[in-house]
């Protein structure tokens, strides 16, 4: 029976502790190596050739853990550039044309894709394989997911928080995941889950474990509240102020640049969790507005000051 497996680590916001647990246990278990089959046997699919699949398939190509990578997408024209690249071996149109030959398979499509690609691939999966995916909401692909006939093959969700503005795997690099942290779920099997952590982690990246809705809650604050606010401040640049944007409005709008069809699924996918964070930002705003209108030279830097301890503990 297949099996959704979804963040289960039980953390608490608070407590460093949990985090150096998590890290403990980490280190304790045994390399990637120690799975059947062995790296150099391991057959990789990745469905959605792009910037992070891409990334998966170059990385896990230099890195010796699979020996073949098989892209899967729509546009062939698309996939035979990324062969001709050395980013993915061979490439099908159609799951169903590889004949579930692969030991993982990753799923790199947009946030809304993510359930029904996942089903594709897992129900043409051969028993023993294992589905994950880099989607940056987990509740809602954890729960449309569901549960389904497909013997033996197990999805243990994903998220490397490891983006960009860019798209495509002309982007692609095998090292996008070094020293970057990727959520994994596991509300699973033990098995599934320690295996995908170790490959994420041969991948370069620092595994942390969370249940899907701590992690959509955090999400919201991190990545999907930032892009929101981002794209709110580019957007009311006016055209004869863009020679005099420098390095700070630059750096502060750079993530507006992410493609929108990427980006609409994921804030409305997290919308609930994404509303919270915009109600705490909405507050937050307001309080700068008002000590700048009352020219509260104290409050504005005790705000200030606030603000650059917390961006200083990053």
């Amino acid at each position: 029976m297949f099996r959704p497996t979804c963040l289960c680590w039980l953390v608490s916001s608070t407590s460093g502790g949990k985090f150096r647990q998590i890290n403990k246990s980490l280190e304790a278990t045994e390399p990637m190596t120690s799975d059947s089959p062995q790296p150099a046997d391991l057959v990789l699919a990745v469905l959605g050739v792009g910037l992070l699949g891409g990334s998966v398939a170059t990385g896990a190509k230099e890195r010796g853990l699979a020996h073949r990578v098989i892209g899967i997408g729509r546009n062939p024209e698309r996939l035979q550039t990324a062969v001709d690249r050395g980013i993915i071996d061979e490439f099908v149109t159609d799951p169903a044309q590889a004949n579930g030959s692969w030991d993982i398979a990753v799923v790199a499509t947009p946030v809304d894709r993510i359930p029904d690609d996942v089903r594709a691939i897992a129900s043409v999966s051969r028993p023993g394989a294992i589905v994950t995916d880099v989607g940056s909401v987990k509740a809602s692909i954890c729960a449309a997911v569901g549960d389904f006939p497909a013997d033996g093959v197990t999805f243990v969700g994903s998220h490397p928080l490891a983006g960009s503005e860019q798209s495509g795997f002309e982007a692609a690099r095998p090292d996008l995941f070094e020293g970057r942290v990727t959520v994994v779920a596991n509300n699973g099997p033990a098995t599934a889950v320690s295996r995908v952590s170790r490959f994420w982690s041969a991948l370069g990246a620092t595994v942390v474990q969370l249940d899907p809705k701590t992690h959509d809650e955090a999400l919201a604050t991190t990545s999907h509240l930032p892009h929101a606010v981002a794209a709110a401040l580019a957007s009311i640049l006016q055209s004869d102020q863009r020679i005099l944007s420098a390095t700070g409005f630059r750096d502060t709008t750079r993530i507006a640049a992410g493609d929108p069809d990427l980006w609409v699924p994921i804030l409305l996918s997290n919308a609930d969790a994404l509303d919270v964070s915009l109600d705490r930002f909405a507050e937050s705003f307001e309080l700068f507005r008002t000590a700048i209108r009352n020219r509260d030279a104290s409050e504005l830097q005790k705000l200030l000051q606030d603000a650059k301890t917390s961006r200083d503990a990053l």
